[in-house]
């Protein structure tokens, strides 16, 4: 690719937002950030307005294109999971097993081991499970939830020395603070999750190593007078935060205390199922059915199982709703994620991957590059 200069927009660098800037991409990189006055010779893309941002950081991706990650074909999964979320603007991801059988975790280890330097987008795995707490499955399937054992503890670290980022959702009432120990010492990210624990236990968990906490909110101990539980752990212990901004998982006002308490300690996530990126209605999550309506997910019995949100959609209910300036929503979806599992994504910086997202001015993805290659926008972002 030769070199390309994009110019004509306000520039979010993942911290700031300045004017009169353009970006030279060179070699699928970020090769300078210039005065848009005094540009060298390359083609030139006028974007017209908006905002040009760093390309967007989900830790949190269940599906897409209309697959789950199954480990019925893993590495396929990935792959379409990563492509359909690259055309609505996520353009670094980690695909996300939900709680599942010993053998079909073994195989999305080791697809993900493969999908290093071959699938565009891929930054690691998130295992969701299946060392959660039975008391708050979710939609997650009781029969697999169980305590982490040794194998269970040798499998996730060495799979991470494979990986360039594993992050790992368990509860107290299934991993030991010992077991938090060792994974962190792996280089894993520990997240608490589907947990009915108490202030104490997840305390605990966080002076061990864990480090962050899954959709705060949803499947979690709640904030109470006397107990305050995982929310009041989140809240006011040094914990990342995932928060799926949509309005339906998290009402308005609670997401509002949250941002006033943990502050630069939340990030953004989707949650996404094999939905995300189609006009599909349905389908099917570890035996049960899944409908689409009303903006949300949920199964038979009216639980709701994933969300049916892009990260653009959740950046502009932050701005929109929850009355966020911009450069705050849009940190929440691109450095500070990248930060929590040590990837230098999420910025737009000398060296780094040419991955960017061009909004409009009423913050609708206008359009996507990932390693400097422009992405056909999905129909659906």
């Amino acid at each position: 690719m030769g070199r390309v200069i994009l110019t004509g927009a306000r520039l979010f660098d993942g911290q700031t937002c300045h004017d009169g800037k353009a970006v030279v991409l060179e070699r699928a990189q970020i090769a300078a950030i210039l005065p848009a006055s005094d540009l060298p010779e390359g083609a030139r893309i006028e974007l017209g307005g908006g905002i040009l941002a760093p390309g967007l950081i989900d830790l949190q991706v269940n599906g897409g294109g209309g697959v789950m990650l199954s480990g019925a074909d893993p590495l396929t999964e990935i792959a379409t999971i990563c492509a359909a979320h690259a055309r609505l603007g996520t353009t670094g991801l980690l695909p996300t097993l939900i709680t599942t059988s010993s053998s079909l975790t073994r195989s999305v280890l080791a697809a993900g081991v493969a999908a290093v330097g071959r699938v565009p987008g891929f930054l690691g795995l998130h295992l969701e499970g299946p060392h959660l707490d039975p008391k708050r499955p979710g939609c997650h399937p009781a029969q697999h939830i169980r305590p982490m054992t040794e194998d269970d503890l040798d499998l996730i670290c060495e799979a991470r020395a494979g990986l360039p980022a594993l992050m790992l959702t368990v509860a107290p009432a299934s991993v030991t603070p010992a077991q938090i120990t060792r994974l962190t010492a792996a280089g894993v990210t520990v997240a608490l999750g589907h947990a009915d624990c108490s202030f104490a236990e997840a305390q605990a968990a966080h002076a061990a190593g864990a480090s962050a906490v899954t959709h705060l909110f949803n499947a979690m101990s709640q904030l109470g007078a006397r107990e305050p539980g995982l929310v009041g752990a989140a809240l006011s212990l040094p914990f990342a935060a995932g928060l799926i901004a949509d309005g339906i998982h998290v009402a308005p006002e609670s997401a509002r205390l949250a941002l006033r308490l943990a502050g630069e300690r939340l990030f953004l996530v989707t949650d996404a199922m094999a939905v995300a990126g189609t006009d599909l209605l349905d389908f099917d999550l570890a035996g049960q059915r899944i409908h689409r309506a009303n903006r949300s997910l949920r199964t038979e019995n009216d639980t709701l199982a994933g969300a049916d949100l892009s990260l653009p959609e959740a950046i502009r209910f932050c701005i929109e709703v929850l009355g966020l300036p911009p450069e705050q929503a849009l940190a929440m979806a691109t450095a500070r994620p990248a930060a929590l599992i040590g990837s230098n994504r999420g910025r737009i910086a000398p060296s780094l991957p040419a991955d960017l997202v061009h909004f409009t001015e009423d913050w609708q993805v206008n359009r996507v590059w990932q390693g400097g290659k422009p992405q056909a926008k999905s129909p659906t972002a």
